[in-house]
């Protein structure tokens, strides 16, 4: 699934719980710029998952674009939200 600020490949598991891994290509831009979208991300994704949505048994790989450093934080969090209600169909 493919976003303005990242793009996401979700799997689904027999597990109880959502599991979310954040990579940030060097195109991002430097290692700092990589680190700070990949925090952006995963927060993004934190929040999303504990907003009382039932959510349980997602595999999420994740990867930052560029945007995720200058997209507003909400933003962010409607893009992760999004794709999780994607998967609960």
């Amino acid at each position: 699934m493919r976003k303005d600020t990242f793009s996401a490949r979700v799997r689904q598991t027999n597990e109880p719980d959502v599991r979310v891994a954040v990579v940030a290509p060097r195109s991002v831009g430097s290692a700092v710029a990589r680190n700070r979208a990949r925090r952006r991300v995963r927060e993004a994704f934190r929040i999303a998952t504990t907003s009382g949505r039932p959510t349980s048994g997602l595999d999420i790989v994740v990867s930052a674009r560029r945007e995720a450093l200058v997209a507003p934080f909400p933003q962010l969090r409607d893009e992760a939200a999004t794709v999780l209600d994607g998967e609960r169909r």
